[in-house]
């Protein structure tokens, strides 16, 4: 069973900066999430916050609820959330750090990931293919 967990501002996909972005919405990518996890054979459970508390404590909650693994796009949180890097490191489930556009050719500020570290991979730029990439590497025994 998989967690896919998207941070601040993923909930306006297909409406916030759609050249960067894309047009599909959130919705869109959770039923794709979705299916992917039936390809794979995992169940997966997708959700979004724009709060950083709620994603500490789902990823705190993780392995307690019987997650194998974490994908996440921390969206800007990943380029300053100590905290969110703390729960990362603090829980024992392979994470793998996810961004839809390729957060390198962008503005200077994003070039920084303070969660990469603690997590297993990075994969960046690759739209909503870099979510299946991720839960790939986390059911074929490599992540987990």
């Amino acid at each position: 069973m998989l967690l896919i967990l998207n941070g601040p501002n993923l909930n306006r996909l297909g409406l916030r900066e759609p050249g960067v972005y894309g047009s599909q919405t959130i919705e869109d990518l959770e039923r794709q999430c979705e299916a992917w996890g039936a390809e794979l054979g995992e169940a997966v459970t997708c959700r979004q916050s724009n709060y950083e508390g709620q994603l500490l404590e789902w990823i705190q909650e993780a392995q307690e609820q019987g997650f194998a693994g974490i994908v996440i796009n921390p969206g800007a949180l990943t380029h300053y959330s100590y905290a969110l890097r703390d729960a990362i490191a603090g829980q024992p489930l392979p994470v793998v750090e996810v961004h839809i556009s390729n957060v390198d050719a962008r503005e200077e500020f994003r070039h920084r990931s303070v969660t990469a570290a603690v997590c297993r991979g990075k994969i960046s730029g690759l739209g909503f293919l870099g979510y299946r990439l991720a839960m790939e590497y986390l059911t074929e025994g490599t992540g987990t």
